[in-house]
């Protein structure tokens, strides 16, 4: 009998102890990419992205851009976006980026390997002809190894086909 009451005090206490409510300390977590300001009011808005982060990257500028088939020449309209992209690297001159370059299904490995290589330095070239330092640059290809829509049809290849800004 006591052994039961013992067993039950000590499942409510650990429950009890799981359940309590961390202090805030005004360090959200998480990955950093958004900021809370307080307004005139004392209300708590959300600020957007952090300047320079990921997240800024990909909401005010555009992180990927996309390759017809078989192709790594920077598309007409992947221009606009990494225009964008060499003038916001110039606002933020500590960010150093990692360009992926990917493939869609078809192929062989090998061959997605040396295409997203390819595409990856593409859009590396571009970057640094509009006069980002080639130093603030790497470049890795994943080639068709991660796709980032799943599916064997046009829709799916064409989202595939593509080459990524990441904010290092």
């Amino acid at each position: 009998m006591w052994g039961k009451l013992f067993s039950l005090t000590a499942v409510l206490l650990l429950v009890a102890a799981c359940e309590t409510t961390p202090e805030e300390t005004g360090d959200a977590g998480g990955d950093g990419g958004t900021t809370a300001t307080t307004d005139t009011t004392g209300g708590d808005t959300m600020a957007g992205p952090v300047p320079g982060s990921q997240e800024d990257l990909v909401v005010n500028v555009g992180d990927r851009v996309f390759f017809d088939f078989d192709m790594y020449d920077v598309r007409a309209d992947a221009q606009d976006t990494l225009t964008r992209q060499a003038e916001w690297m110039q606002k933020f001159p500590d960010v150093n980026v990692t360009i992926e370059g990917h493939c869609d299904e078809r192929g062989t490995r090998e061959y997605n390997l040396a295409l997203g290589d390819r595409r990856a330095n593409s859009v590396k070239n571009f970057l640094v002809a509009l006069g980002v330092d080639p130093n603030r640059i790497v470049t890795i290809s994943y080639g068709k190894e991660r796709p980032a829509v799943e599916g064997s049809n046009e829709a799916a290849w064409s989202q595939n086909r593509r080459g990524v800004t990441i904010v290092n």
